[in-house]
């Protein structure tokens, strides 16, 4: 099918969209779950995880790419909901997703305004409408410039990683022991690593910014996918190299600076920031072109109607409700597995598999969705 797209990118603009997307909160939480697991299961989950991963976004790439570079409602409308009631179900899907990335990006402008108020000591609702501003308008001025800062922003992440290496291997091992407490923190392991490589809502977004070229959209997933397991792995292993058994649900940058000194602290507040405002840029770019889609507004009006709720649910801090933060997760179990559904309807459909291949054959359809269903469980388990 022919791909319409607003702009197109460069590789290095794409693969920094898949990158920004995946890296966040969940990179900083790998490390304390680490630390109740040995180095082992550390390293087989990682190489599962991205194999796994890599396939999920190939599938979705492969499915995107069927129906002309569509985000996920568009493709479930033409490849899983046949039939009567197709339109009800659809709506549905529609309202759910869009709930549940409202709430995703919610909770990024509560964070960043959380940053910028222990920074700069700014009322919270500032902070956060700050926060706001700042990352919606790159959004406003449309996907080539949330390529571009997704670039910038990665480079700069990669240069606090890089200065966060370098002083912690300065300050000398503190000791880790590295054995696995129980096998349910294997499972919240696995469901930890596999949220901070998940950018399944910005594969459409490479799929049109590179014009549908099946070779450079594989290349941008494998390489964006491969740099965040890289990122995982490098804060993991610095941070028990640096802290050892110490380490804390508090996250990795607050053990750092407790060890290596109060200005690690600055550089977190950067890295935070950046982690947030890539985030929020992916998402509200895939929310933006979903809404678009269904309604026919113009990206301009949708990007207004679906980013400003966020702001206001943010502002009256309803992302706290444990209820709404449960359903979020639902959906999105939900989605990965309608997602494999519509995936396998569509290569019957067009009986053509230009991105995925024998890979994307029925018993790889299930490793993913069975790989999608222990990442939900694990992300349930109690850690010990």
């Amino acid at each position: 099918m022919e791909i319409k797209s607003e702009a197109r990118l460069t590789f290095a603009e794409a693969t920094s969209i898949i990158i920004g997307h995946g890296v966040g909160a969940g990179i900083l939480s790998v490390p304390f779950i680490a630390s109740r697991n040995s180095l082992a299961d550390l390293i087989w989950i990682m190489v599962l995880v991205y194999c796994i991963n890599l396939l999920l976004h190939l599938m979705i790439a492969e499915l995107s790419l069927h129906n002309g570079g569509a985000q996920f409602i568009k493709c479930f409308e033409n490849d899983l909901f046949i039939g009567r009631g197709r339109k009800l179900l659809t709506l549905a899907a529609f309202v759910l997703l869009g709930l549940s990335v409202v709430i995703n990006v919610s909770g990024f402008i509560t964070g960043g305004g959380a940053v910028l108020v222990s920074w700069l000591g700014l009322p919270a609702w500032a902070a956060m409408a700050i926060f706001y501003i700042a990352a919606a308008a790159v959004v406003f001025f449309g996907m080539k410039l949330v390529g571009i800062c997704e670039k910038l922003a990665v480079l700069s992440m990669a240069a606090v990683i890089g200065i966060l290496v370098v002083a912690g291997v300065r300050s000398g091992a503190a000791g880790f022991e590295g054995n696995r407490v129980a096998w349910t923190n294997v499972m919240a392991l696995y469901s930890m690593v596999s949220f901070s490589l998940s950018a399944v809502m910005s594969v459409p977004q490479v799929v049109k910014g590179l014009d549908g070229d099946r070779r450079r959209i594989t290349q941008a997933i494998a390489t964006g996918t491969g740099i965040n397991l890289a990122l995982v792995a490098v804060i993991t292993f610095i941070t028990l190299y640096s802290v050892g058994n110490e380490i804390t649900e508090n996250g990795a940058l607050v053990d750092l600076s407790s060890k290596l000194g109060g200005w690690v602290s600055v550089v977190g507040y950067l890295f935070s920031l950046l982690a947030l405002a890539t985030s929020f840029w992916a998402n509200t770019l895939n929310l933006r072109d979903v809404f678009a889609e269904q309604t026919g507004l113009s990206n301009r009006k949708s990007w207004l109607v679906t980013s400003l709720p966020c702001l206001i649910i943010a502002l009256l801090g309803l992302t706290s409700f444990v209820g709404f933060s449960r359903l979020a997760g639902a959906v999105q179990v939900l989605t990965g597995v309608g997602v494999i559904a519509a995936y396998h309807h569509a290569r019957k459909r067009t009986q053509s598999s230009p991105i995925c291949g024998k890979l994307g054959t029925l018993p790889f359809q299930i490793i993913v969705v069975l790989g999608s269903l222990a990442a939900t469980a694990g992300s349930l388990l109690k850690i010990l």
